[in-house]
């Protein structure tokens, strides 16, 4: 966790390069070791609404599936429980929000996929980011379809992607939030101003990227960090100060 922090903390000051292009939704190959998988996941925190005990709010989908929402943003499960308490005051009154990893998340998916009556888990994406996704879909003649938004920098002639240093380690932010990809190819236009007009920001759903960790074995999948929203950033902040308090 402090080491996640340093690197959110420090992100402004590290510089940009570009690395080779590669196509989120290509083919199936080798699945990644579930441990990796979860080492990228774990530091990104989301938000469910439980139960007094734990459990998580259910909601009939089609055929009747069980399925529970998985906030991206905090303040929206907040928004979603405070509009509970008025509907149905009962229920409401029973439920809070919780804190949980996309790592636990992505655990709690695969075993009950086993399941013939498991509980589905569904992402719950700001809508604000997904407007935000939708206008760079159209502007390149393409269509949200849903789930939840990722944007990611490329540029240069091939449209590598954008990395940046992490623990010395060159890697792929895939953020949660438009303006902080905004944010650093504002700065890679700074660095590299004779690649400024070649920077396209590309959408790709997070469904799709956590099937291809799944999947693939691509030498760019061990390179991509999600990156949490600003509001996440402040999350795990004050959380790793409420932990050492």
């Amino acid at each position: 966790m402090k080491s996640l922090i340093r690197s959110l903390t420090t992100f402004g000051l590290i510089g940009t390069t570009v690395l080779g292009s590669w196509l989120v939704q290509g083919s199936k190959l080798l699945a990644l070791p579930t441990e990796e998988i979860l080492q990228k996941l774990r530091p990104v925190p989301v938000f469910t609404v439980a139960d007094s005990n734990g459990s998580p709010l259910i909601a009939s989908g089609e055929n009747n599936a069980k399925v529970a929402g998985v906030f991206i943003s905090q303040e929206d499960a907040n928004s979603f429980v405070q509009k509970l308490k008025q509907e149905n005051p009962d229920l409401g009154g029973k439920v809070q929000v919780v804190p949980v990893s996309l790592g636990e998340i992505f655990e709690l998916k695969e075993a009950n996929a086993q399941k013939p009556d498991g509980i589905n888990f569904a992402y719950v994406p700001m809508r604000e980011e997904v407007e935000g996704a939708k206008k760079i879909l159209s502007a390149n003649d393409q269509e949200y379809k849903g789930g939840v938004p990722l944007f990611v920098a490329k540029a240069g002639e091939d449209k590598g992607y954008l990395t940046i240093k992490q623990n010395d380690t060159e890697i792929i932010p895939f953020f949660f939030e438009k303006e902080q990809v905004e944010n650093l190819i504002k700065r890679f236009k700074e660095n590299q101003p004779d690649l400024a007009s070649s920077i396209d920001i590309e959408v790709v759903i997070l469904e799709v990227v956590l099937s291809n960790l799944k999947e693939g074995d691509h030498e760019m999948l061990k390179k991509i960090v999600l990156w949490p929203s600003e509001e996440s950033i402040k999350f795990l902040r004050e959380s790793q100060g409420n932990n050492s308090n």
